[in-house]
């Protein structure tokens, strides 16, 4: 993979659309690239996908019976 766009266009961050330096990519600078981290930090973005098992759901079962 050459890790060059379609057609030559230039690949654009995510997160301003400004156009991508390699050092960071797929962002265009270190600002983008930590403000993204910080979304995944504060759970704004998620994947699809059951509830995973944390016990509490026990508790729940015990007292609906």
């Amino acid at each position: 993979m050459s890790g060059k766009s379609p057609a030559g266009k230039k690949p654009r961050c995510p997160m301003c659309k400004k156009p991508v330096v390699e050092a960071y990519r797929p962002f265009c600078s270190d600002r983008c690239s930590k403000l993204d981290l910080a979304r995944w930090f504060g759970e704004a973005y998620v994947l699809p996908g059951e509830r995973p098992f944390d016990g509490a759901d026990l508790d729940e079962e015990k007292n609906s019976f």
